[in-house]
């Protein structure tokens, strides 16, 4: 049996969980999310609790069985805490600045960039080299930040470019001198 699969998902008080024809729709004060359960997991309600039940030992439903539950135990923490992925800019130059709603980046290229922030993510800036991408949808909020990660990847030289606050360079030593060459 799944280790994760099998532990069980404690639903707060202020967080409904309820099943519609194999959806499951979890509102919570920060939203609402919904998600289709897989053929073969069911949910059963133990006071305060639920637990995700496979059909079958089947190699299907036990690849199934741990990703279901932590899927819907994401959408338990997102309504109720919600995610945040901190973003930070280095460089000469780089720089981040709010337009309203929308994300303004200076990335070295000849003109700046825009960034729409897609339904259900907030973007909120920390000073000019740091920018917070917030949301319920964890996996939304990831793939928001990946994006915006991708206009400029760190280089390995000098770190340059837009990395995740956790992250770390590996960095490169660069070109070195030739010893004892000759001058024309």
């Amino acid at each position: 049996m799944s280790r994760i699969g099998r532990m069980p998902i404690t639903v707060p008080g202020a967080v409904t969980a309820e099943l519609r024809d194999e959806r499951l729709v979890v509102k919570g004060p920060k939203g609402e999310l919904s998600h289709t359960l897989p053929t073969g997991m069911s949910l059963e309600r133990q006071n305060g609790t639920l637990l995700v039940q496979r059909a079958s030992d089947s190699r299907e439903h036990r690849a199934l069985h741990g990703l279901t539950r932590t899927l819907i135990n994401n959408m338990i923490v997102g309504v109720t805490d919600g995610y945040t992925k901190a973003l930070e800019i280095s460089g000469t130059g780089y720089r981040a600045v709010m337009s309203g709603t929308q994300l303004t980046l200076s990335l070295g290229y000849s003109h700046s960039i825009q960034v729409a922030p897609s339904p259900g993510i907030r973007f909120a800036v920390e000073g000019p080299t740091r920018v917070l991408v917030s949301g319920i949808d964890k996996q939304q909020v990831g793939e928001v930040a990946a994006q915006i990660r991708r206009l400029r990847k760190p280089e390995p030289y000098k770190g340059k470019g837009v990395r995740y606050a956790d992250e770390v360079i590996r960095r490169k030593a660069g070109k070195a001198g030739k010893v004892g060459a000759k001058k024309k």
